[in-house]
This record gives structure tokens, C-alpha cells and sequence, in this order.
């Protein structure tokens, strides 16, 4: 049931020709759809009149000198906005009639709201067998918590996530990003691009996706979760440190930080080569991953003060001439100034139409034939609501009739 392509060169990317009705807002379900929409789906965002998805007001900062909040525009290019009210029933026979045509529905309302509005999978499948209609929330749609409200602070809390992120002698440390909202956003597009699949292989039926923050932030758990399971000791806070490879951590410089990567033995040489220290790779307490691990603390106690007397640039040097993985921590500035990020296209420009050029991290989806695209800049409100609904054949009569009674 895959639509026209909108764009006819093609170029759009994999998903050209895929209609998304995206009734999503703040985090998980945009970052997912935004996805969609840089695989080349046509992305019709639908927001509330007046004031639409709320972290249009999460400001500051913003662009330009408007109220184009950067939180905003990090998860909303390549999308066109509508706006509908939703809390009105003639609101919601638009979405139906939206719906009918559309090949993915994404939504991240309360579990339940859109079943009482009469929205819900078995509701808008009647008319559209086809359709996939992935469902986000913070718990899933069963389960005693279901009902319970969640935010991104939580799921790490709750997913034993912060039980494994600060210093030893610290307190628990959420991670700088949204991280149980972007990895759930990152799941439901995985499994919208796989229902696709199936339907196009199978008999062109739909279904349904439940996806939950909760969930996926228990699966990132992965090898700290199997560390649990074959010790019964759960895995506590490290700082930067790794539980199983040494050294495998951030040290301090005479000016900033370093990090280091001895993830193999025949890096161990090459890493104390570069430090001038090559007597500790005859060192039996150091000869083997495994030995450094239970000595741990005698082998940091070592290495610390040594690296300590090297400025950042220096030691980063070392490291390098004798191949040993290392990195300075970078800011969002140095970040963006990185030669590979500038080579691998991972810094995009889109031009807005009220405040001009938004930088902004680019896709990390590469494909050989069909690229990603950013091709349209986070829209203002409600900016494209007339040309949709023309699109699916509403007069003007129809669309002064709905703004007329605030539904749009």
C-alpha cells in the first residue's frame, strides 16, 4: 500500500512514497518519526491550534531572534505541520480521514486516549487494514504500570540505568542526554521500517507497535545484565571505567582529560610503549587483561600520576605514534569542528524561513543507492495544514469551515 513518491527524481531516500501521520510530541515519537521523515517518508506532524508540540516553548535558547526553540528544531526537520484539534470530533474525523490514506501512524499519547477518542489501532483499521500504528508510552500498554507517568530521569532510575553511570564515591548520574526517550524513538523505528516489511511481503495487512521507554532502557542493560546474571552481584557505578577491560578509562592530564581503549592484549605493549613504562608489560601483575583487572587499583596508581605530568596534546601524540586508541573529550564545539564529522557529512544546514541556516547533526544513515535527505527545515506551526488537506481532497469550503470553528 506504499503511496506515490512526492518527490519523482527518487532521491529522497529508502522510505520515498511511505505517508507518516505523526501525532506525536516532545522527544520519543519525534526523534523516531524524524528518522522516518530522513529515510525520505512523507512526515505529517499534527499539533495542538494555537500552541502546538510543547517544546516549540521550551526556550531558551532559540534561533535567530524568533521563538524557534532549539529543542524544537533538533527533532522536527523534514516533517510538514498541521494543526488539529483532537479534543473535538471534528477534529478527529479529519485524522480518520488522514489515517485512511496513510501507511504509519505514530503516537505517544497516554495509554488509552486514543482509544476513547475512537483512534485507536482496531478503530482506524477498519478503513485501513494496511496501516502499522506504533504506539509509544513510558511503561508498554499492559503490565501494573502501565498507567503510570514517566519521564526520561526515571527510566534511568527505575531501568537500573543511574546504578551504573557517575564516580564510585558518587552520587547516581543521569546520562547528559534523553537516553531512555532516544533509545524507545530509536526501537519504534526499527520496528515501524520491519511491520513495513512484512506487510509488503505478506498479504499487506498492518499491525500494531508497542513500544515503552521502560523496556528499552532494560534491554540497553545487555552486558551489565549478563554480568549480574552469571555473578548474582549487580554491577555497580565506575565512573568511566570498564568492568572487564584495563585500562579502559578517562585519566587526567596537566590540562584536561585523555581517554584510552586497551580493549586487546598486543595493545597493552604498544600503550606502555608510548608512555616509556615497557617494564610493566613484564610485570606479572599486569601480564594478562585478566591480571589487570584484579589489580586494578595498584596498576591506576601507576599510570595516573604518569599521565598526569603530560598536557592533553602530548600524550594524545604518544598515543598515536604507537597506535594505541585515545581520544581528548570533546565539547559540542570541538565536536562540530571535527574533520571526520565534516567528512562523513554528520554537520547539515537547512535554511528557515523565518530565521535562516540551522546547523544541525546530520543522519547517521548511509546508503549506497538511496541516501537520507534533510530536505525541509523544522516548519513553523501549522505551516503546511491548508496544502495537506487539499491533498486529501478537502475543498475550501470544508477548511473555512474548520478554521472557522477553531478545529485547525
Amino acid at each position: 500500500m506504499v503511496g506515490e513518491a512526492r518527490f519523482p527524481d527518487g532521491e529522497t531516500g529508502p522510505l520515498d512514497g511511505v505517508t507518516v501521520l505523526d501525532a506525536s510530541r516532545v522527544l520519543v515519537g519525534p526523534f523516531c518519526t524524524m528518522q522516518l521523515g530522513d529515510l525520505g517518508a512523507d512526515v505529517i506532524k499534527i499539533e495542538r491550534p494555537g500552541s502546538g508540540d510543547q517544546t516549540r516553548g521550551w526556550h531558551p535558547p532559540t534561533f535567530g531572534d524568533g521563538e524557534m526553540s532549539a529543542y524544537y528544531t533538533s527533532v522536527n526537520r523534514n516533517k510538514r505541520s498541521m494543526t488539529l484539534d483532537l479534543s473535538s470530533e471534528d477534529g478527529r474525523e479529519v485524522f480518520r480521514d488522514l489515517a485512511c490514506d496513510a501507511d504509519v501512524l505514530v503516537q505517544n499519547f497516554r495509554v488509552g486516549k486514543m482509544d476513547e477518542w475512537g483512534l485507536g489501532y482496531g478503530d482506524l483499521t477498519e478503513d485501513n487494514p494496511g496501516l502499522v500504528y506504533c504506539s509509544m508510552s513510558g511503561y508498554g500498554e499492559w503490565g501494573p504500570d502501565k498507567d503510570r507517568p514517566a519521564y526520561d530521569i526515571i527510566m534511568q532510575a527505575e531501568a537500573g540505568m543511574m546504578s551504573i553511570t557517575g564516580m564510585e564515591d558518587g552520587p547516581p548520574v543521569r546520562i547528559g542526554v534523553a537516553i531512555a526517550d532516544i533509545g524507545a524513538g530509536m526501537y519504534a523505528t526499527q520496528a515501524i521500517i520491519a511491520a513495513l516489511l512484512d506487510r509488503e511481503l505478506g498479504d499487506g495487512t498492518g499491525q500494531k507497535v508497542d513500544v515503552s521507554l521502560f523496556d528499552g532502557q532494560v534491554a540497553w542493560m545487555t552486558y551489565m545484565a549478563a554480568s549480574y546474571f552469571a555473578s548474582g552481584e549487580p554491577p555497580t557505578r565506575m565512573g568511566s571505567k570498564h568492568p572487564t577491560i584495563v585500562p579502559y578509562r578517562a585519566f587526567r592530564t596537566s590540562d584536561r582529560y585523555v581517554v584510552v581503549a586497551v580493549a586487546s592484549e598486543h595493545i597493552w605493549p604498544d600503550f606502555c610503549a608510548a608512555l616509556g613504562r615497557e617494564a610493566l608489560v613484564d610485570d606479572d601483575r599486569f601480564a594478562t587483561n585478566a591480571d589487570r583487572v584484579e589489580n586494578r587499583d595498584e596498576l591506576d596508581a601507576i599510570l595516573e600520576p604518569e599521565i598526569e605530568q603530560y598536557d592533553t596534546e602530548t600524550v594524545l601524540e604518544k598515543f598515536d605514534e604507537h597506535g594505541v586508541p585515545a581520544s581528548d573529550v570533546k565539547d559540542m564545539a570541538q565536536v562540530f569542528e571535527d574533520r571526520q564529522v565534516r567528512a562523513r557529512g554528520m554537520l547539515e544546514h537547512v535554511s528557515h524561513p523565518t530565521v535562516g541556516d540551522i546547523p544541525m547533526p546530520g543522519s547517521p544513515m548511509h546508503f549506497s543507492r538511496t541516501p537520507t535527505t534533510i530536505r525541509e527545515a523544522p516548519p513553523t506551526l501549522g505551516e503546511h495544514t491548508e496544502k495537506i488537506l487539499r491533498e486529501f481532497g478537502y475543498d475550501a469550503e470544508e477548511i473555512e469551515y474548520l478554521e472557522t470553528n477553531g478545529i485547525l
